[in-house]
């Protein structure tokens, strides 16, 4: 008999959700990680930068827009860290709910290093290195990733910093140069500018938002300039040199190199999946020219009795896929009937500001995919509740096949639009066309009526355009 029916080896959105749901299922589990129970997202991810961007939310309407709105100060004092004590409070919350889930769902929290010494033995490495061998069915790695940080760049956690330092600082730097303008990249601008930082963004492609659907990637560029945050498109890094008043970020583009000073740089270019030292080769699990580990659609490796979820996967290195993949492989684990996931149309948001949302096929794809749809767009500026908001940039956009309005995608760039997208993915889960996300009522006045519109648009039956 073994000690578990289930080992989790990792305890973020992933890892916790998997071993509840499998704890549900009646299978006796337990989850094993080295730093904190609901890991990197929760803890010095996107629960604590959702925080720090409310603040910053905030800040931009006290010193841009007192005037638009009838108030103003003599004195305005923004305290940053303040604001970095709220996001840890945030965080500090969720993270005591992650324990209580835990013990709610009987499942044994153990911390330390794990390794795996056969496909079903874990050694758990303690803080005071002491070890233990949990005897198991099933392991499932959880295990995260971590940031991609080039040889050449000097990380040093002050001058040079990754998401993980940037979050817990609580001084703001008074200028900097940010490299990678996904997500992260955008929404420490947005923190940053937010405060008076002077901010300069370096993108290796052609756009800010590169994945994102060209249109959503010019209106963000035009919003980020007009706050005063300079975008470097186009452009690689050469190196990146520290001195006493913080570093000189060499670039270059078609035109030449040129030299950034700043007070600090943050280093946003991507990830690498934590498969080191964890025994995987040893077992023989199949894993890519970048260590991702290969899954099929039940999140089984090739490995019978190992599985592996969320970011070391390399599907999609996003929360809600993480949890998503976790409740899928619980119930594989279980005998259960499961339905592998489609990630074009997997929701994707960015929470600068303005928001980004996602889902589906750009057009850009669509058109290299030669398929024959429709877009159907509506901006912000004519939307009452935006305009109430004072927040009226941007638009929805809907892409849908031409001939039976079925929804291939949709980008939205605006207030809260992150809120907004569920409606489009329901329906698409669930294969409503367009036609009938347009017959349906909104309330009004709402954010949510440019989906409505933007349907109406796609069929040249919009009202308000």
């Amino acid at each position: 008999m073994s000690d578990y029916n289930l080992v989790v080896i990792g305890a973020g959105p992933g890892g916790y959700v998997a071993a509840i749901r499998a704890a549900q299922l009646g299978l006796k589990v337990a989850i094993v990680d080295k730093e904190w129970l609901g890991g990197v997202c929760l803890n010095v991810g996107c629960i604590p930068s959702k925080a720090l961007l409310k603040n910053a939310d905030v800040a931009i309407t006290l010193r841009e827009r007192g005037k638009e709105f009838g108030f103003q100060f003599d004195n305005l004092v923004l305290d940053y860290g303040a604001a970095v004590k709220r996001s840890r409070q945030v965080s500090d919350r969720l993270t005591r709910g992650v324990a209580f889930l835990m013990k709610k769902n009987n499942i044994t929290v153990i911390m330390g290093t794990a390794k795996l010494l056969n496909k079903n033995t874990v050694q758990v490495t303690g803080a005071d290195e002491k070890t233990q061998q949990l005897s198991t069915d099933n392991i499932l790695v959880a295990t995260g990733s971590q940031p991609s940080v080039p040889p050449a760049f000097p990380v040093d956690g002050e001058k040079v910093v990754t998401y993980r330092e940037a979050i817990l600082q609580k001084k703001i730097p008074a200028s900097v140069v940010i490299i990678g303008a996904g997500a992260i990249g955008l929404e420490f601008a947005t923190i940053w500018s937010a405060y008076g930082t002077k901010v300069t963004l370096v993108e290796m492609l052609l756009r800010i938002a590169p994945l994102e659907d060209e249109e959503v990637s010019a209106e963000l560029t035009r919003a980020f300039n007009k706050r005063g945050i300079q975008t470097l498109t186009g452009t690689r890094v050469q190196t990146i040199q520290t001195n006493p008043a913080g570093v000189k970020v060499t670039v270059a583009d078609e035109k030449g190199e040129q030299v950034l000073e700043a007070e600090q740089a943050l280093v946003a270019i991507g990830f690498k999946p934590n498969t080191a030292n964890l025994g995987l080769e040893e077992m023989g699990v199949a894993l890519t020219d970048r260590h991702f580990i290969q899954v099929d659609g039940r999140m089984s490796t090739n490995v019978p009795g190992i599985w592996a979820i969320g970011d070391v996967t390399g599907k999609l290195l996003l929360a809600h896929v993480a949890s998503t993949q976790g409740k899928l492989c619980a119930e594989a684990m279980a005998g259960k009937d499961t339905r592998p996931i489609n990630y074009t149309m997997v929701p994707r948001a960015t929470y600068s500001q303005p928001q980004v949302a996602s889902f589906g096929l750009t057009e850009a794809q669509a058109e290299e995919k030669g398929l024959n749809y429709k877009a159907g767009k509506f901006p912000f500026i004519a939307n009452g509740k935006a305009l109430g908001l004072g927040e009226s940039g941007g638009f929805a956009k809907v892409l849908v096949d031409a001939q039976t309005g079925e929804i291939l995608g949709a980008h939205l760039i605006g207030p809260e639009v992150s809120e907004l997208l569920p409606e489009l993915t329901l329906a698409w889960k669930n294969e409503l066309t367009i036609t009938e996300i347009g017959d349906n009522i909104h309330a009004h006045p709402t954010l949510s009526e440019v989906l409505m519109e933007a349907a109406e648009n796609a069929e040249d039956r919009a009202i308000h355009i």
